[in-house]
């Protein structure tokens, strides 16, 4: 039976696993970086071999963010290496970042990324992690619809701005249909706080102010992102 989830706010699991680079422990081999851990149903398929095209003409991107990358599925390390072998020679393009065997799924189960119908296959499952080893961010995708990179890269950025800034992202930030690329300001934590609130920012109310970023270069780097995302 496919595991529990683990839940956004706790510690991404200490386990150890086989991968294409040898064997590395999570989440210390990231230690200090954001990282993003995605699986997929199986080697040798057209939508994964899609994405992991798409996660890796991205790569950069994500190292620019001091994110790394790591691929899982339930395949052997034989299997992944023959696959990133094809897709090299097949497609030009070099898969930059290790990928997980898992050919028992005792990865994949711990994580909760197995299939409801099938033991053999993960869902196309994605585990956003900050540089201290806490999960932020945990999405899933069906086994017949690819994801949209840039999408991801785009949410990584937001969760960094609130890290740094201590304030929330809006939807579809920073090209918000109501404050553009303003972030929204934390709640009002007492009455004289509340009070306060409209003579020090933008507001609709006290309880929904927003604010302009001091550094541009954030939202400019994820508007970037979202223009990618617009075009796909």
């Amino acid at each position: 039976m496919p595991g529990s989830i683990p839940l956004i706010g706790e510690k991404f699991p200490e386990m150890e696993v086989m991968t294409t680079i040898g064997k590395i422990k999570l989440p210390d081999h990231f230690k200090g970086k954001y990282w993003v851990l995605f699986s997929h149903p199986a080697d040798f398929t057209p939508v994964c071999t899609t994405e992991f095209v798409a996660f890796a003409k991205r790569y950069e991107d994500f190292k620019k963010l001091n994110t790394e990358l790591i691929g899982l599925s339930v395949d052997s390390t034989w299997s992944h290496i023959k696959w990133i072998e094809w897709i090299k020679e097949k497609l030009g393009v070099e898969i930059p970042f290790p990928i997980i065997a898992d050919p028992g799924g005792h990865v994949a189960s711990k994580l909760g990324m197995l299939h409801a119908v099938s033991s053999t296959h993960t869902v196309r499952a994605v585990f956003i992690v900050d540089p201290n080893g806490v999960i932020r961010a945990i999405i899933y995708y069906p086994l017949d619809n690819g994801r949209n990179i840039d999408e991801i890269l785009r949410l990584v950025k937001a969760i960094q701005v609130t890290d740094k800034y201590g304030r929330a992202t809006p939807a579809n930030w920073p090209n918000n249909e109501l404050i553009d690329d303003h972030v929204i300001v934390p709640p009002a934590a007492t009455v004289q706080e509340a009070a306060e609130r409209t003579k020090k920012y933008t507001c609709y109310d006290w309880w929904f102010c927003h604010e302009e970023l001091k550094e541009k270069t954030d939202v400019e780097e994820a508007r970037s992102f979202l223009k990618r995302v617009a075009r796909c």
